[in-house]
């Protein structure tokens, strides 16, 4: 029987799941790079015979750029295993300025306290009507009462 390990490595070397095979390879090479630089890449890609890394802040772009020779002849000396029978000469980065979803807006619920008494009229002819507001004013006053 096969064990998660080998299941997962025989579907990634299905030619239908290369882009997976890619993925595993580009974040073997992310995590050779510093913390903070790991933390500014969205994410890489390789189109063609370039490896490319979206970066989200300019800062990091710099620093990726500072480093860019190191990198490259890391790779020709010592390519990781993940990374046999993908071919890349040229690695780049850009900077994206689009939000990610993280970032989006959270609702967050607010709850006020009950400013009623449940003191009011109820001059409804409706009687469905008539007992639903009879029921909240009722939940009204039980509500005040703790």
């Amino acid at each position: 029987m096969k064990n998660v390990t080998q299941i997962i490595s025989s579907i990634q070397n299905q030619p239908q799941f290369s882009k997976l095979y890619q993925c595993v390879c580009i974040n073997k090479i992310k995590s050779v790079f510093t913390p903070l630089l790991q933390k500014m890449i969205k994410f890489g890609y390789i189109k063609g015979d370039t490896l490319f890394f979206v970066l989200n802040h300019p800062a990091g772009k710099q620093e990726f750029d500072n480093s860019i020779d190191n990198i490259k002849s890391a790779l020709k000396f010592y390519k990781p295993a993940e990374c046999d029978g993908i071919e890349f000469c040229n690695i780049k980065a850009f900077v994206t300025h689009t939000p990610s979803r993280n970032n989006t807006m959270k609702i967050v619920k607010q709850f006020y306290k009950e400013r009623s008494k449940g003191e009011f009229e109820t001059d409804i002819k409706d009687k469905n009507l008539k007992q639903i507001a009879v029921d909240i004013k009722n939940i009204i006053k039980q509500n005040n009462e703790h």
